[in-house]
């Protein structure tokens, strides 16, 4: 499961001072938005919100290790998003003349959606080998966002690999730090897929090593999803069948990300079928308006204590 962030002590805004900043700049919240006279942008808890695509970008920020897939750009030259590229730069134009924006990222911003307009304004106009290390928090008034930029309507399907030699053009053979590089990225992938089936959308099974996990991200919020999945829980049908429980779940950027523990003897595409069967479970328990049984509220206090918070 992803790592955890503990909560505990937190002042009137929810945030542990001692904790990561939220904004996702690696320093304590006390010494980025939480220092006086320090950033002062809002955070933007649910940063893809009105995008089709946001689920898919949720677990391209978090959990899929290596991916990339075209944005649907309204106009300009097509960018190609990544999971994570050399540096963890926020964008770079390969060897190839190919444009990237990374989505795993060092920023100071509150807003990853505007860094990432900012980082594809950036890519669509660099040329072949410039790099954009970070996007910084300067020029916050700076109001475009992915939404701005983007489809809203068109949802992505990204394309996952085993390593990262994307990171170079075809047919180019990575030497000295480039190859060292690639080595230690390509050695920290979890195998990871993304499962195939009719309304399944950003599930993705991972095997980490001594179990496997499937972690969906729902787009329903979390006050309409958690009621939905109590119903099933207390009738027994909140798994996958045989060789699957339900472990728990994480917000993610405004979102919740259920997962489950999946017997790693299993491929990826068995637990297809399964899925598309839950999805529908899901959205039948969805569209219930009957008040919560008295074991169902039981059910749904046990998940409620079985969550975290990433961001």
């Amino acid at each position: 499961m992803a790592k955890r962030t503990a909560v505990k002590d937190a002042p009137k805004d929810g945030i542990n001072p001692k904790q990561p900043c939220p904004c996702g700049s690696g320093k304590r919240y006390k010494a980025c938005h939480g220092a006086p006279g320090g950033a002062t942008d809002v955070i933007v808890s649910r940063p893809f919100e009105g995008l089709a695509a946001e689920c898919e970008l949720i677990a391209l920020r978090e959990f899929v290790p290596s991916a990339i897939v075209k944005l649907p750009v309204k106009e300009g030259r097509e960018v190609t998003l990544a999971t994570v590229l050399p540096m963890a730069a926020a964008g770079l134009i390969r060897g190839d003349d190919v444009p990237f924006v990374g989505l795993q990222v060092q920023t100071r911003s509150g807003d990853i959606s505007r860094d990432l307009a900012r980082a594809l304004r950036w890519a669509q106009h660099a040329k072949t080998g410039d790099v954009l290390p970070v996007v910084g928090p300067d020029n916050n008034e700076d109001p475009v966002r992915l939404q701005d930029l983007l489809d809203p309507e068109a949802d992505i399907t990204p394309v996952l690999h085993t390593d990262f030699i994307w990171w170079m053009p075809e047919g180019t053979e990575p030497t000295g730090e480039v190859a060292l590089s690639l080595e230690r990225a390509n050695a920290a992938i979890l195998p990871t897929e993304r499962l195939d089936a009719p309304g399944v959308k950003a599930a993705y099974w991972v095997d980490a090593g001594d179990k496997a996990h499937l972690r969906w991200v729902r787009p329903e919020p979390e006050e309409k999803l958690l009621p939905a999945m109590a119903r099933l829980a207390a009738r027994g049908e909140l798994d996958l069948g045989e060789g699957s429980r339900y472990a728990g779940s994480f917000r993610a950027h405004g979102l919740l990300v259920p997962v489950w523990d999946l017997d790693r003897e299993m491929h990826a595409r068995e637990w297809a079928e399964p899925a598309e069967a839950l999805g529908k479970r899901l959205l039948e328990a969805l569209a219930s308006d009957e008040p919560l049984s008295d074991a169902e509220r039981r059910a749904r206090d046990g998940l409620r204590g079985r969550q975290i918070t990433l961001r």
